[in-house]
C-alpha cells in the first residue's frame, strides 16, 4: 500500500492524512523521501546544462519536498504528542537529516554551480527577491563548509551530526522530567488554593492518572501555585523541581550535553574562519556582533536590575510582617508579589481569570486580525493529530488565505513552551501554495464542561504566537526560502511582540474580556487597574530574561566552558543577579539555546525585536487609533507580507521611516529614568 506521508495531500487544504498515518510510516517514509532528495540533488548537481536560476536555484528548492513534507508532520507529533516510538526515531534521524544537510551544502559540483550563478548575477536580469534568495542561498552554503576542503570538511560533518544528536538528547530529557514529576496535593494545601487552581489541578491529576488533584511542571500550573500557596514549604519544593529539570542526576541530565554542546559549536565557528561561535552566529543577524548585542542588553540590565532589587526590598518586608525570618528566597517572590499586587492595585490573578476565557481570547486575536488586515476565521471539522487540536479557515474577501490550527492545552507528551510552526509554507514559484500554520500553547486543560481560563500573561502569550503566525499567513513572496517567517532571528519576534499590544487596547478587553460565569464584560474600574498594573513587577521579569540572554552570549563569545554551571554562576555574580530571582532559563533546560541552534547566541533576540514593536506600536498611537486602516496596511506591505525578501533593517525602515532606539523600550516596561 502507499504511505500516507509520501502521497500527494490532496483533499481538505492539502493537510497531511493525519488519520491514515501510523507510527511505523514515519521510518520508510523518511527512507524514501532521503532517497528521492538525493537523486534529484544529484541530478542538480550534474546536469550537463549551464546553470540557470531555474536549473540550480529554483530546482534546489524543490529537490526535498517529501522530505520536508515528511519532516514537518513527524516533527509536529514529536513535539506535541511524542510516543517512546516516535522518540526513538527522532534519536536515529535527527542525525541522519543533518549528514544530508552537510551532503548537500558540501557538494562541490552543486556549490561550483551557485558560485557561476553569483559571479554571473549582474548579467542574469534576476528580480530583487531572485537576488536575494541566490544571495542567501550561497551564504548558507559558506556558512556550513562549502568551502572548507580535506579533514577540515570532514571534521565539520562529524560535528555537525554530533550538534544534532545532542539537541534531541537536550530536548528529549527536559521532556522526560518534566513528564516525570508531579506532586500530589493534600486537603489543606489543596483548599489553600484558587477555585481556578484546583480545578486545573485536578484535571491534571486525570491526566497523569493520579489518585487525586497534582501539580506539575507545565507553567501553566507552576506559576499560578508559586503565586497563591501560602505553604512555603511546598512551593520550595515545587519551585525546585521546576528549576531543576535537566540537572538531577542520572539519564536525563543535561549538563555535559550542554558542555560537549558549546565545545562542538565553538570548534565549528573555528573551522570556519570565526574568533567565536556568537561572533558566527551574529553575522548574519541584525545585531551584527556581540558587542551591539551586549550594549543593548546592559542598558536595559540597569534600571531592570534597579528596580528589582527595590521591589524585592518590599517584598521581603511584607515577608517579614508574616513572621518569617531570613531573606527573601526565589520561591518567595511571586506568592508576595501577588499580595503586593492586590495591596497596590486592588488586583489578583483569582479575580481576573474568569475574564480571560480561551475561546474569548482567541475570538479576540481573530478579531484583531479582521479589523486590521480583513482577514475571517472560520471554524473547520478536519481530522487533527490530537484531539484537542482545532482548526480555522483564514479567508479575505472570500478567498481562502491559509489553514491555522491551534493546540493550545498541556499533556504530558507534549514539550513545555508555546511556539509557532508551518505544515506547509507559502510560495508562488510552483503554484499558488497557500499556508498551513499551528500555534502550540500549554494552558492548563479545564475539566470536562468547563471553559479553559488563562492567566493575563497566558492570554499575552496566545496574541504573541498567533502574530507570528500572522506573519505566516500574509506571506506574500515567490520562494519559500524567504517565505514567512524565515528573516533574521533577532528580527522575527517583532511581529509576535508588536501584536501582544493589541490585547492591552481598552476597547478589544471591553469586548472579550467577559466573565466566564455571568457573562459580563470587565468592570471598568478593574479594567482600568489591570491597566494601571501593566508594568507591575517589570523589574523581575525583565531581570530574569536579560540575565538568560547574558549568560547565552557569554557562553559563545569566546573559548567555551569547560563547566557552563560554573560559567553561568560567575556570570551572574558578575552582573549582580538578586538572590531572589532565578534565570528564566538556566542552562540544563535552557531549550531555546541548547535544543537546536536557533537561539544559541540569540535569546538577546526577543529584547532586540521589542525595541522595535514598542516604537511600531507608537506608530499607531501616533495615527490616533490602534486599527489604522493606513498604518496597518503599512505593516502588512513592508513586514508581514515581504518575509526575508529584502534585508530586515530596509524593510523596518520602509514601515516607520527610521531605526528606533530603546527609548520606546524602556517607556514601555515602566523603565525609563
Amino acid at each position: 500500500m502507499t504511505n500516507p506521508l509520501l502521497s500527494d495531500w490532496v483533499g481538505d487544504f492539502g493537510l497531511p492524512p493525519f488519520t491514515l498515518v501510523s507510527e511505523n510510516d514515519y521510518a520508510p517514509a523518511f527512507d524514501a523521501a532521503l532517497d528521492t532528495a538525493r537523486a534529484r540533488i544529484t541530478e542538480i548537481a550534474e546536469a550537463d546544462e549551464a546553470p540557470t536560476f531555474a536549473n540550480t536555484i529554483e530546482a534546489l528548492e524543490r529537490a526535498d519536498e517529501a522530505l520536508s513534507r515528511v519532516a514537518r508532520v513527524f516533527f509536529t507529533l514529536v513535539s506535541t504528542d511524542a510516543t517512546p516510538a516516535l522518540e526513538a526515531l527522532q534519536r536515529d534521524i535527527s542525525p541522519r537529516l543533518a549528514a544530508y544537510s552537510s551532503e548537500i551544502t558540501m557538494n562541490s559540483a552543486l556549490f561550483q554551480r551557485i558560485e557561476t550563478l553569483w559571479s554571473e548575477r549582474e548579467s542574469l536580469d534576476l528580480s530583487d527577491e531572485q537576488e536575494r534568495v541566490l544571495m542567501l542561498t550561497r551564504r548558507g552554503f559558506v556558512r556550513a563548509g562549502a568551502q572548507l576542503e580535506g579533514a577540515d570538511r570532514d571534521r565539520l560533518k562529524e560535528v555537525t551530526q554530533r550538534l544534532a544528536v545532542l539537541g534531541t538528547e537536550f530536548s528529549q530529557n527536559m521532556l522526560a522530567d518534566e513528564r516525570n514529576w508531579s506532586m500530589s496535593l493534600g486537603q489543606a494545601a489543596y483548599s489553600a488554593l484558587p477555585d481556578f487552581l484546583q480545578s486545573a489541578a485536578d484535571a491534571a491529576g486525570r491526566e497523569r492518572n493520579a489518585s487525586g488533584p497534582v501539580i506539575t511542571l507545565s507553567r501553566s500550573l507552576i506559576v499560578p501555585f508559586l503565586q497563591f500557596s501560602p505553604d512555603r514549604e511546598l512551593r520550595k519544593v515545587a519551585w525546585e523541581a521546576w528549576t531543576k529539570r535537566g540537572a538531577g542526576g542520572g539519564d536525563t541530565d543535561n549538563r555535559n550535553i550542554a558542555a560537549e554542546t558549546l565545545k562542538l559549536r565553538a570548534e565549528r565557528a573555528e573551522l570556519l574562519g570565526f574568533d567565536s561561535f556568537a561572533d558566527f552566529k551574529l553575522e548574519v543577524e541584525m545585531a551584527k556582533t556581540p558587542a551591539a548585542v551586549e550594549d543593548l542588553l546592559m542598558q536595559v540590565w540597569k534600571p531592570a536590575r534597579a528596580a528589582a532589587l527595590a521591589d524585592g526590598e518590599k517584598l521581603e518586608a511584607m515577608m517579614h510582617a508574616d513572621g518569617i525570618t531570613g531573606a527573601l528566597e526565589p520561591w518567595d517572590w511571586r506568592y508576595y508579589s501577588e499580595k503586593r499586587r492586590l495591596a497596590e492595585h486592588d488586583l489578583n490573578e483569582a479575580e481576573l481569570k474568569p475574564y480571560f476565557q480561551l475561546d474569548r481570547m482567541i475570538e479576540a486575536a481573530f478579531t484583531c486580525a479582521n479589523r486590521l488586515f480583513g482577514l475571517t476565521a472560520t471554524p473547520l471539522d478536519l481530522p487533527l493529530y490530537h484531539a484537542d487540536a482545532r482548526a480555522w479557515e483564514i479567508t479575505r474577501d472570500g478567498k481562502h488565505v491559509a489553514v491555522f490550527i491551534g493546540d493550545y492545552f498541556a499533556r504530558g507528551s507534549k514539550r513545555s513552551g508555546a511556539w509557532c510552526s508551518a505544515l506547509r509554507e507559502q510560495s508562488r514559484s510552483h503554484g499558488d501554495v497557500r499556508p498551513i500554520v499551528l500555534n502550540v500553547c500549554n494552558f492548563a486543560k479545564p475539566p470536562e464542561g468547563q471553559p479553559a481560563l488563562l492567566s493575563y500573561d497566558d492570554a499575552r502569550t496566545l496574541f504573541h504566537e498567533f502574530g507570528h503566525a500572522l506573519h505566516q499567513m500574509l506571506s506574500n513572496v515567490t520562494y519559500e526560502r524567504v517565505s514567512g517567517t524565515s528573516v533574521p532571528r533577532d528580527f522575527v519576534e517583532l511581529p509576535s511582540q508588536l501584536y501582544e499590544h493589541w490585547l492591552d487596547v481598552p476597547e478589544v478587553l471591553q469586548e472579550f474580556a467577559t466573565h466566564a460565569e455571568t457573562g459580563e464584560a470587565m468592570p471598568e474600574a478593574l479594567l482600568q487597574r489591570l491597566l494601571a498594573a501593566s508594568t507591575y513587577d517589570m523589574g523581575f521579569q525583565t531581570v530574569e530574561y536579560v540575565a538568560s540572554a547574558l549568560v547565552d552570549l557569554d557562553f559563545h563569545n569566546g573559548p567555551p566552558p569547560a563547566d557552563p554551571m560554573q560559567r553561568q554562576a560567575e556570570v551572574l555574580d558578575r552582573i549582580g543577579m538578586p538572590h531572589a530571582i532565578p534565570m528564566r532559563h538556566a542552562t540544563p533546560h535552557f531549550a531555546h539555546v541548547f535544543s537546536g541552534d536557533g537561539y544559541s547566541s540569540s535569546y538577546y533576540s526577543y529584547m532586540w525585536s521589542e525595541v522595535m514593536d514598542a516604537d511600531a506600536f507608537e506608530a499607531f498611537e501616533e495615527a490616533g487609533d490602534p486599527f489604522d486602516p493606513d498604518t496597518a496596511h503599512r505593516l502588512e506591505a513592508h513586514i508581514l507580507s515581504v518575509g526575508g525578501s529584502r534585508d530586515a533593517a530596509e524593510l523596518y525602515t520602509a514601515f516607520r521611516g527610521r531605526m528606533p532606539g530603546p527609548a520606546a523600550l524602556l517607556k514601555g516596561r515602566g523603565l525609563a529614568a
